[in-house]
């Protein structure tokens, strides 16, 4: 991994998952102080190494004179991570680009979903290029890899949890109730969700299209949805907050 803000917040969400930590030899300056201050605290090692180096474990990628050697064992969910909504979930299938997973993983991560399920097969690595792309939010997120999406919302469901998929033909957002327990279901690139996974969603949500363009990015579209389902559950906690205890008969 590579890149100041992609260390900054794993070694913030996720100090476990580094071996070392890699800066470009003679940088300074307060981005330098602030990774020190961290590894100084997680007892990490911090290696100066040359602009070359970087970049080649970058793979091409802007460092911005930082990186991190992170293990290569998968990843668990984590749902002491963050502070998102247990009953806020995402499910990603297929997303091949790496660009697209990451840019999906910063979204959820901004809008505070509790837990993103990605198939395994099909789906794009948990890789550099992702990890980039989230700017850093997927070390802060429970991030579960599947097999099968279709028995992950049925074990989903029996929780009691709603399943939307994010497709064309369905309903804006803004006309379903989304403050209990959801799933969103995002497709990837090529084909959208999979036939069993699209037998197991209970709804569809689409975004209305006024131009001349038929569809938006994947992580865009999912970003429309995910805060319209922000803000009902908002002003439902607001409505709670406002009616306080039920008295007692």
């Amino acid at each position: 991994m590579v890149g100041f803000h992609p260390v900054r917040e794993l070694l913030r969400g996720a100090p476990g998952r580094v071996r070392r930590v890699l800066i470009e030899r003679g940088r300074q300056g307060q981005r330098r102080r602030e990774i020190e201050s961290l590894c100084r605290e997680l007892g990490l090692p911090l290696v100066e190494v040359g602009s070359a180096e970087l970049r080649r474990i970058g793979r091409g990628a802007a460092t911005n004179g930082f990186g991190a050697e992170i293990g290569s064992e998968p990843r668990a969910a984590e749902p002491a991570i963050g502070s998102g909504d247990p009953e806020f979930v995402v499910l990603a299938e297929d997303v091949q680009d790496p660009r697209n997973l990451g840019a999906l993983l910063r979204v959820c991560e901004g809008a505070g979903v509790g837990r993103v399920m990605v198939r395994e097969h099909g789906s794009a690595p948990l890789n550099e290029a992702a990890e980039k792309a989230s700017a850093g939010a997927s070390a802060w997120l429970a991030i579960e890899r599947i097999g099968s999406a279709a028995q992950a919302l049925e074990r989903l469901k029996a929780e009691g949890f709603w399943v939307y998929g994010l497709d064309l033909g369905g309903e804006p957002p803004w006309e379903v109730d989304l403050t209990g327990k959801v799933v969103f279901c995002v497709g990837g690139e090529h084909g959208g969700l999979r036939r069993l996974t699209r037998a197991s969603c209970d709804g569809w949500l689409t975004l209305p299209m006024r131009g001349r363009v038929g569809s938006l990015n994947l992580a865009t579209a999912a970003a429309a949805v995910l805060y319209e389902a922000v803000r009902q559950r908002s002003r439902r906690g607001a409505r709670a907050s406002l009616s306080g205890p039920a008295e007692e008969g």
